[in-house]
C-alpha cells in the first residue's frame, strides 16, 4: 500500500510530496516528487506492475551517475575486452562532460544529442564521434544486461538519427616513389625497430596493435595499467612462414601468412632480450612514424593506411576476398567490397 506524505525544508516550507510503497515480495520503493498528483501517479503505476509481476527495481539506475557506471565500466568491462585500452580515452572524455553528473536513469537521448552537438563543436571527426557512442552505447547495454538495471533503456540507440554520418573510407595508398622515399626515411630514423615494422606491415596488412605492445590503462582516473604485448616470438613460424595471431581486434584468432620479404625482415631483426617479435611500442613507432613521413616529405600517410595497402595488394597478386580475408581480419566480404575495382581491369580481359 502507498503512503504520500509531504516534504518539508529546515523551515518547515513544503518542497514536495513523498510516495512511499511497501509490498509483499518487493523491496520498499520511495520517490519524492514537486507535486501530490506526480507522487500519487507514480505510486499507482508502481503498484499496479507490482500486481502484474512486471516490475523492475530503478534504484540502481537513478542512484547511479554516468560518471560512476564509467568507472566501473572501466574495472568490469575494459580487461575483457580485446582492445579495450584503445577506449579509455573516450571514457575519460565522457566522464568530463556534463552528462557524466546525470544518473544513468536521467539520460535521454536529448542529452545525447546534446553531447554529439558539443564533440562537432569541438572540430570531432563523424568517426570519433561514432566511437565515442559506441562505448556509451554499450556501457547501457551492459548496466541493464550484467548489472541489474533492467529498467534502461539505451539514449545512444535513441538518437541514432542524430549520430553523424560517415564520410567515404580513406583511399590512401603509396603512390609513384612514395615507398622508396617513406623507407629511406624510416631507415633514417633514431629507433632500429621503424623500418622492420613499416616493412612488415605492408606485407601481411597486420594492425600496428598486432605486432606491436601497446600500454594503457583500465580505469577513467588511471589506475591500473595493462597492455596488449603485440606479435610473439613463439608465435612465429619460420619454417611454416606463419604468424598466430591469438587476440586481434574483431576478438578471433588467426594466423598470418609471411611472404618471403616478411620472413626477411623477421630474419634480420636486432637481437631482443623480451620475447616480443618487435622490442617496441605501438607509441615509440606511431610518434617515429609521422616523424619519418614529414622528412620524407609524404603528406596525408597513417601507419593504419599501410594495412589499407597490403590488402590492395594481395588483390592485385590474384587472391580472391575469402582468401584476403583469412589474411587481413576482415570479419565480412562486405568490407573488402571497396576493393573489388583493383580486379575490374582484370575481369574485362577475362570476359573477351
Amino acid at each position: 500500500m502507498a503512503t504520500i506524505t509531504p516534504r518539508e525544508d529546515n523551515r518547515g516550507v513544503r518542497i514536495g510530496w513523498q510516495a512511499k510503497i511497501r509490498q509483499k515480495g518487493y523491496p520498499s520503493q520511495s520517490k519524492t516528487f514537486r507535486t501530490k498528483a506526480q507522487a500519487e501517479n507514480w505510486a499507482k503505476v508502481t503498484e499496479s506492475e507490482m500486481v502484474r509481476g512486471t516490475f523492475i527495481d530503478r534504484k540502481d539506475a537513478e542512484s547511479t551517475t554516468l560518471k560512476e557506471a564509467l568507472d566501473r565500466y572501466s574495472e568490469e568491462v575494459i580487461p575483457r575486452k580485446k582492445a579495450g585500452n584503445r577506449e579509455l580515452g573516450f571514457i575519460h572524455q565522457w566522464a568530463e562532460r556534463p552528462i557524466a553528473r546525470l544518473s544513468l536513469a536521467r539520460i535521454r537521448s536529448k542529452d545525447v544529442v546534446a553531447a554529439i552537438s558539443e564533440m562537432e563543436s569541438e572540430g570531432k571527426a563523424p568517426k570519433t564521434i561514432k566511437l565515442h557512442l559506441g562505448v556509451l552505447s554499450h556501457l547501457f547495454n551492459v548496466a541493464g544486461s550484467e548489472w541489474g538495471m533492467e529498467s534502461l533503456t539505451n539514449p545512444v540507440q535513441k538518437a541514432q538519427g542524430r549520430q553523424p554520418k560517415l564520410p567515404q573510407g580513406r583511399d590512401r595508398r603509396l603512390v609513384g616513389d612514395e615507398e622508396h622515399r617513406l623507407l629511406d626515411a624510416c631507415g633514417k630514423a633514431q629507433t632500429p625497430w621503424l623500418l622492420p615494422v613499416v616493412t612488415f606491415a605492408i606485407e601481411t596488412g597486420m594492425r600496428a596493435g598486432e605486432m606491436l605492445e601497446t600500454k594503457g590503462t583500465t580505469r577513467a582516473d588511471g589506475e591500473r595499467p595493462i597492455h596488449s604485448t603485440g606479435l610473439l616470438l613463439k608465435n612465429v613460424n619460420i619454417e611454416n612462414r606463419t604468424a598466430h595471431l591469438p587476440q586481434t581486434k574483431n576478438g578471433e584468432a588467426r594466423t598470418v601468412p609471411l611472404s618471403s620479404r616478411a620472413i626477411e625482415v623477421i630474419q634480420g631483426l636486432p637481437r631482443s632480450m623480451t620475447d616480443r617479435v618487435f622490442d617496441t611500442t605501438y607509441e615509440a613507432i606511431h610518434l617515429s612514424f609521422a616523424r619519418a613521413c614529414k622528412r620524407a616529405a609524404i603528406e596525408d600517410l597513417r601507419f593504419h593506411d599501410l594495412r589499407h595497402e597490403a590488402t590492395s595488394r594481395f588483390f592485385e597478386k590474384g587472391l580472391n576476398p575469402v582468401q584476403v580475408a583469412a589474411i587481413t581480419g576482415h570479419k565480412t566480404l562486405q568490407m573488402l567490397k571497396r576493393y573489388t575495382h583493383l580486379k575490374a581491369e582484370d575481369l574485362a580481359i577475362l570476359l573477351g
